[in-house]
């Protein structure tokens, strides 16, 4: 394939790659970059996002490419990716089948990404470009992932505070202090996907996912432009959603490899509560039939008698339910294993294959 083909992608994302014969052999002395950009009926601003970036790379003399990928636009998002990608030998479209999500269609993008620094932005324009050397220089200070964050946003203010509570929240939660966890513009250096992988609702928390396997994650202040077209795809089921969401993350980077210490601690908690509690109401039965002056405690007859019970029969399932989990994460650990490697010395890749070979 020659540089001057152009690319296309339409159908299953898993199995699309870029090849890096289709951009320039040319040296650059700075790290390529691959701008992974999801679309959702975004067919007014996708020309002009596109100019910018090539502007700015142009003017900063970077290398880069630019992946669109349409997550099921019902517009002619489609018609105008397919145009840019013909005429721009840097530009590549990839089409879904349907709306899988966003998370689903940076995993897409991810996939054929194949430069040194992936950056995420929104194709709506309320992302600037010219932030990118920005984000660069945080990176060069030795962080692998930087985050932006919209100090100023706008957006209506249904959107503003719900947000702001959410990403205290996930700061609280998962020890990763940033701003604004929502913020779709960020860089990331592309080892990082070799790790971490996308599902789900799961694309705005890449960073809390990065930290927990060792990767340094920091934060700059970006600009936030007022929408030009379209409206937002997101709505108030977006809040319930996360919310959720971040139990999942609360769970997956604390207890992924050791879930009973999670789901054992509430079944034990359960347990005790309710075992105390029959024990309690066993002896004041004994004390009523044992004294003259009090009543006979009629248990059947005592509501918490039965809340008791069922404590003790959920603390028991919790605690079941726990082994279980923790059998599954022992026998799926030789396929993940739960750790991240920075750097190997003496160890060459043919011992570690060796290993590998040796743990099947």
């Amino acid at each position: 394939m020659s540089s001057s083909e152009k690319l296309i992608f339409e159908g299953d994302p898993t199995t699309n790659r870029l090849s890096r014969e289709s951009l320039d052999d040319r040296p650059a002395p700075n790290p390529m970059l691959s701008f992974v950009i999801p679309v959702l009926d975004e067919e007014e601003s996708l020309q002009t996002l596109c100019s910018k970036i090539e502007s700015l790379c142009e003017e900063e003399h970077l290398s880069y490419q630019v992946i669109l990928i349409d997550d099921g636009s019902r517009d002619q998002s489609w018609q105008v990716m397919e145009t840019l990608a013909t005429d721009h030998s840097r530009i590549a479209a990839i089409r879904l089948r349907r709306n899988f999500g966003k998370a689903a269609a940076l995993s897409a993008g991810f996939d054929a990404a194949i430069g040194d620094i992936v950056i995420t932005m929104d194709a709506d324009l309320q992302d600037d470009p010219k932030e990118i050397p920005r984000f660069l220089k945080k990176l060069a200070t030795g962080c692998d992932v930087v985050s932006g964050w919209k100090r100023v946003r706008h957006d209506p203010w249904h959107k503003v505070w719900p947000s702001r509570v959410f990403n205290w929240m996930v700061s609280k939660l998962t020890g990763v202090a940033l701003h604004d966890h929502n913020c779709g513009f960020k860089a990331y250096r592309r080892q990082i996907f070799d790790e971490v992988k996308l599902y789900g609702e799961l694309h705005r928390f890449v960073p809390v996912l990065a930290s927990s396997k060792g990767w340094r994650v920091g934060e700059i202040e970006v600009e936030h432009h007022a929408r030009e077209f379209g409206h937002s795809k997101y709505g108030v089921s977006r809040i319930f959603k996360g919310f959720l969401d971040l139990v999942t993350i609360y769970f997956l980077t604390g207890f992924a490899n050791r879930p009973f210490h999670f789901i054992g601690a509430a079944g034990l908690s359960c347990f005790a509560v309710g075992g105390l509690g029959i024990v309690y109401l066993s002896a004041m039965w004994v004390i009523s039939r044992l004294s003259t002056t009090m009543d006979d405690l009629n248990l059947h007859a005592t509501a918490i008698f039965y809340y008791c019970i069922l404590a003790v029969l959920l603390g028991a399932q919790f605690f079941l339910a726990g082994l279980l989990a923790e059998l599954i994460v022992s026998l799926s650990r030789e396929r993940n294993d739960p750790y991240s490697i920075a750097d190997r010395v003496g160890v060459s890749d043919a011992q570690e294959s060796n290993s590998n070979d040796l743990k099947q």
